[in-house]
Order: structure tokens, then sequence, then C-alpha cells
């Protein structure tokens, strides 16, 4: 079952593409077209919000048992200390790699520069630390939960594991009844998942019934290296991967195939985590392990998404012809690596950071209106990145920590 909804996923990213070019080519771009891509993004639409529905729940129940039954708060913050560690250098990773091959592609170099029509350019907001700190505690886990702020539901949960962890024995009932929610939203998970090469194939056919393939011509540089950026992340996650677990990385990259797949054809890094859960737990990883390092990734190591960001920027640099010194892209860097904790792994977060940065900077805001026509399809690379770099670093926790099964 499990390889045969790789294989219809598979199959829904090769037909969807080919049903949005032939309507393309049968509706032109007028409002019938416009009609019948808005009414594909429905599907999509619905099957987004069955994965958030169950995304809160699913964060509780699996990291607060996670934590819970740690030995102690030593245990905690030793498993704590390594992933964020590992998020701290992977994250640096990604942004180098999209600043240097930005710089050697220069894809922005010779494009016109945009015109600019009122509301199409997102309102940019300075980052203030004070407002991150603000956003990272909940002031309700009721209104986090209902929101999805998967920040403040990790935040809250971590905690209320750790309380649980000092009481012992005497809560050890209430964290069993959590443990069996964590298996029922992991069943409900699968009945999700099996409506998911529908959502697949509705998602990538209204994306090219809407744009057509001409968008891609015009931005060949930029996007071609962006996505050869996100494969040379690939490879450096590959090696580590390699170098930690030896052979069986390429059995833990088979595994992973399905929520990939999602992630990149949905847009959307959210889509992918219960599966993506599911396949490392199914891998070996220990789901205390899993369900630590997992959600953490969600909103501390989103690597595809923050190498846009550096990528994007130095690209809308380049197309006003405005020079970022190496001290600037220091300071770029480091700006990044606070913004971007939080981030919400859902289509178009990364503009709001991109438009913050260029802002910090003094670099117009009107590019962004050139990145915003392919910003989904850069979306669906980066989301895939995301859900890749975030098994990764799972899976080397585990085997720091002596978590690892072998399942073969």
């Amino acid at each position: 079952m499990k390889n045969r909804l790789t294989l219809y996923v598979v199959l829904a990213m090769i037909a969807g593409p080919l049903a949005g070019l032939l309507l393309h080519h049968w509706l032109g771009e007028g409002e019938a077209a416009k009609s019948v891509a808005s009414n594909l993004s429905l599907v999509t639409t619905a099957f987004l919000h069955l994965i958030k529905m169950i995304i809160a729940p699913l964060v509780f129940s699996t990291l607060t048992v996670g934590v819970a039954r740690m030995e102690d708060t030593a245990s905690i913050a030793r498993v704590g200390l390594k992933t964020l560690g590992w998020f701290i250098f992977a994250s640096i990773v990604s942004m180098t790699i999209g600043l240097i091959l930005v710089q050697w592609f220069e894809p922005g170099v010779g494009l016109a520069q945009p015109p600019v029509a009122a509301g199409e350019v997102p309102k940019a907001v300075t980052p203030q630390l004070k407002d991150f700190l603000d956003h990272v505690i909940p002031s309700s886990i009721v209104q986090a939960m209902a929101s999805n702020e998967i920040l403040q539901i990790v935040v809250f949960s971590v905690l209320f594991g750790v309380a649980a962890a000092a009481l012992g024995k005497r809560v050890s009932g209430l964290i069993d009844w959590i443990d069996e929610v964590s298996l029922i939203m992991l069943k409900l998970t699968g009945y999700v998942m099996a409506v998911a090469p529908i959502a697949v194939f509705a998602a990538l056919a209204a994306t090219v019934l809407s744009q057509g393939l001409s968008v891609l011509l015009v931005y060949a540089r930029f996007v071609g290296g962006f996505y050869a950026a996100l494969l040379t992340l690939w490879g450096f996650l590959s090696l580590a991967l390699f170098l930690g677990v030896g052979p069986r990385a390429r059995e833990l990259m088979r595994a992973i195939r399905s929520p990939v797949l999602i992630a990149f054809s949905t847009a959307s890094s959210e889509a992918a985590y219960p599966r993506t859960l599911e396949q490392l737990e199914n891998f070996g990883v220990s789901p205390r392990i899993a369900s630590f390092v997992l959600p953490l990734g969600y909103s501390f190591n989103l690597d595809g998404s923050m190498m846009y960001c550096t990528f994007a920027v130095l690209f809308i640099a380049q197309i006003f012809h405005i020079d970022i010194t190496l001290q600037q892209q220091v300071v770029m860097l480091l700006l990044l690596m606070v913004t971007s904790k939080g981030m919400a792994g859902v289509p178009r977060a990364s503009l709001m950071v991109i438009a913050s940065t260029l802002s910090y900077f003094g670099l117009p805001e009107q590019g962004l209106v050139m990145i915003i026509a392919v910003d989904h399809l850069l979306d669906m690379g980066r989301s895939a990145t995301n859900v890749v770099g975030n098994a990764v670093a799972s899976t080397l926790v585990a085997k720091w920590e002596g978590e690892l099964a072998d399942t073969r």
C-alpha cells in the first residue's frame, strides 16, 4: 500500500501537468481557464485543510509523549542541544550555498527592472527581536492550536512533556492516554493521505493551466540556478547522512520519497509532516526522537526556505545592479538565521521574510514582483527540501543518541 501511494503520486505528477497543458491549449488565458483553475484549486485546498486539521493534535501528542518518556531533564537537554546544533549548522550551510551559487550563475543580470502596480508588492516589516520572542510563547494554547502555530505548539508541548517527566509515574496514565491519541491521529493520517494523489493532480493541473509554461522561459536562469542550488544542498545532506548512518542513507531516501513528492506537488512542507513522521519511525528512528526533532525542524530547520531567501535577495540586487558587500552578506546570514525561524511551512511564507530583508538592506521592494510569478514553482522545490532536511536531522540525532534501530 505504501509503495502504491508513491506510485499514484508519481502518476499524478505526470498526469497533472499534461492535463493542465491540454486545458491551457483549449481554454487559453480567459475567464473560462481561470474558472477551471479555481475549481481545481479547491481540491488542493480541501486536502491542505485536512492536513492542517490533524497537525496540531499530532504534534502535541507525539511531542509530549516523546519528551515525557525521556529519562530525565538532562536527557531532554542533551537531545535538544544536539538537535539545535545540527539545525544551526545546516542552516548556515544551506544559506551559504545559496549565496555562492546565485553569485556564480548571476540569474538577475540582464533582466529588465519590473514595472510596479499598486498592491503587487508585499508590505515589508522590519524584523524585531521582541516580536519574535512575543510570537514564540503562546498566550493561549487553544488559540495556537486553532491557528496551527507550530512553533507555539512545540514550546507548550515541550514544557508540558518536561513537567510530565518530572512527575513520573503519577501521570503515567495521562501520558498513555495522550499516546493513544497520537495513534488515532496517525491512523487518521492514513485516511487523509489516501486522497493525496488526487490533490497532487489538481494542484499541478491548476498551476500549469493558469500560468502555462511560457513563464519558465523568462526566468529559466533563475529557476534553473535555484534548483541547481537545491541539488547541491541535497548532495550535502546526503553526504552528511551517509557519514552518519552509512549505506542505510539510500534506504532512508527511498523511505521518504512519498512525503517529498507530496511536499513538492502541493508546495507545502506541512502537508508532508504526518507521512514523514510515519516513515521515519518505520525506518527505525525512535518515536521519541522523531516526535521531538521533526516538529522542532518545522520551526527551526527549513533549509530549502532559508536558501531561497538568500538566493532571492541577491537575485533582486542583481536586477537593480546593486552590489552587496561580503560584510553585508554575513549580516544577511545572521539576520535570516533569526527571521526565518518559525516561518510557516506553507506557500508564500518566504515572501514576507524576503520583503523584510530587502527593507533592512535598502534594496528595492519592487524586485519581489519578479519572483512572485514563479514563486509557486520555486516553493515546490524548497518545500521538498525542507522535508529532506528534517528527515536527515531526525535520523542523525537518533543515531547520535543510539536510538536508530535496524529494521531491515
